[in-house]
């Protein structure tokens, strides 16, 4: 019994480990939606609403390549794999196009590298939940 138990304990911590990436994959998406939403405001009802845009992607932005250590700690999916290593690609694209001057405005592009990041995170989000939380079988 007790060699089937070190296997359960390690089964246990695996998942403890997938809850804990799937609530941070959550906590990403939610501040994402949460910078959408504070540039809508920005741009139709208050400029001051654009400092929490600002404030919020260097708040969470570390949190993509913490997803990205952890999610090659424990065995995820390669799926899983390949869309957490494009957070942090899709982030860094995000402050090229802001910050990079050239002659075509590459600024056009962050929007839609923005909807790429969102629904990527959104995915990311979905496909972990079927792991942390498999559906049992009805018979």
């Amino acid at each position: 019994m007790t060699g089937n138990s070190g296997i359960d304990d390690t089964q246990i911590s695996v998942r403890w480990i997938q809850i804990g990436f799937f609530i941070a994959a959550v906590l990403f998406n939610l501040c994402l939606a949460t910078q959408v939403f504070s540039v809508g405001l920005a741009y139709f009802y208050n400029s001051d609403w654009w400092n929490l845009h600002i404030w919020l992607v260097r708040g969470y932005s570390g949190l993509s390549l913490i997803l990205l250590i952890w999610v090659f700690l424990i065995p995820f999916p390669p799926r899983v794999q390949s869309l957490t290593a494009s957070m942090p690609i899709l982030l860094g694209l995000q402050f090229l196009t802001i910050h990079l001057k050239t002659p075509f405005p590459l600024a056009v592009f962050h929007p839609l590298i923005g909807f790429s990041l969102f629904s990527i995170s959104t995915t990311l989000v979905h496909r972990t939940s079927h792991i942390v939380f498999p559906k049992r079988n009805q018979d």
